[in-house]
């Protein structure tokens, strides 16, 4: 799948690749210095964060991967998509590169997968940066994502008709979308075959103990406690009707000590609502906390 001229100058990143179990496993590569790793979630990819990338890597190495089944990553078909899958093939990326004062900024799935290579490597972690997202477990789903779990029905809407994705195109946002942008985060999704992982990410949420990923989940959220004495940077869109303000709540009860911005008008895709603002706290946060880059050693 190639990025077309015009949708270059949104995402100009040069593709790299590695091998991990089940396919080519793509990332960007862009910078020098400290890492700083983006961790996307779904329906999205390393598109989502194409702005955050083309501002810290002038001071930094900013590494972004499309988990496998999405963005520019292969999809393979028989691939099972959980939780522990995800986090073995960032965890395989990272540690090939031997990374560390890593500073991890992770959205919506981003977040389970993201601390889930946290808490297998917490002293490479030099700070975290938390954007609309769940590491924990928690017994309330919105019903509009519970429609796309029925059996037979959901995937049928999310595969055969992109419900899913399309859908994310104009509910994420408090701010109107450019078709470019939609074009942009709907590229990789465009047949029943590159939805495969759309779709399992849906299925894959572990709201009872007897779900295949619960185990893990539970796990990553007992291991949040190791990154209280590190600094934490929660930025929150507060119009997201999918991961609401009870979420944002658990996080400031595990982080005491986050750095907090609340953004009133925007959403789920709260880069897309609210990039320079961010942009601006989380250079502030740097600054605050010492953080400015160190070339590695």
């Amino acid at each position: 799948m190639n990025i077309d001229d015009e949708l270059k100058d949104e995402y100009p990143f040069e593709s790299h690749f590695i091998d991990v179990s089940g396919g080519k496993y793509h990332f960007v590569d862009e910078g020098s210095g400290d890492p700083i790793v983006m961790v996307h979630g779904n329906p999205t990819w390393s598109f989502y964060y194409r702005n955050l990338i083309k501002e810290f890597s002038q001071t930094n190495r900013v590494i972004c991967p499309d988990h496998l089944g999405c963005g520019l990553s292969d999809k393979p078909q028989d691939y099972s998509y959980r939780l522990e899958a995800h986090i073995d093939n960032l965890e395989q990326l990272l540690m090939s590169f031997d990374l560390r004062n890593i500073t991890l900024i992770v959205h919506d799935w981003g977040g389970a997968i993201g601390m889930g290579f946290a808490i297998r490597h917490t002293t490479r972690i030099k700070s975290i940066i938390i954007l609309n997202t769940a590491a924990f477990s928690i017994n309330t789903i919105p019903f509009r994502i519970s429609l796309c779990r029925i059996p037979f029905l959901g995937p049928f809407m999310v595969r055969y008709f992109n419900a899913f994705a399309k859908a994310a195109t104009f509910m994420t946002t408090v701010k109107k979308l450019s078709n470019k942008i939609k074009k942009g985060f709907l590229l990789p999704y465009d047949n029943y075959e590159n939805r495969v992982a759309v779709n399992a990410f849906i299925q894959d949420i572990p709201m009872t103990p007897d779900a295949p990923s619960y185990e893990v989940l539970i796990e990553i959220e007992h291991g949040l406690w190791m990154f209280r004495e590190i600094p934490v940077c929660i930025i929150w869109g507060m119009q997201d009707w999918c991961f609401s303000k009870v979420f944002l709540e658990r996080w400031l009860v595990y982080f005491p000590q986050a750095n907090l911005l609340k953004l009133e008008k925007a959403g789920h895709y709260l880069l897309e609502d609210a990039n320079s603002d961010i942009i601006s706290y989380i250079k502030r946060f740097f600054w605050q906390n010492d953080l400015q880059n160190k070339e590695e050693s």
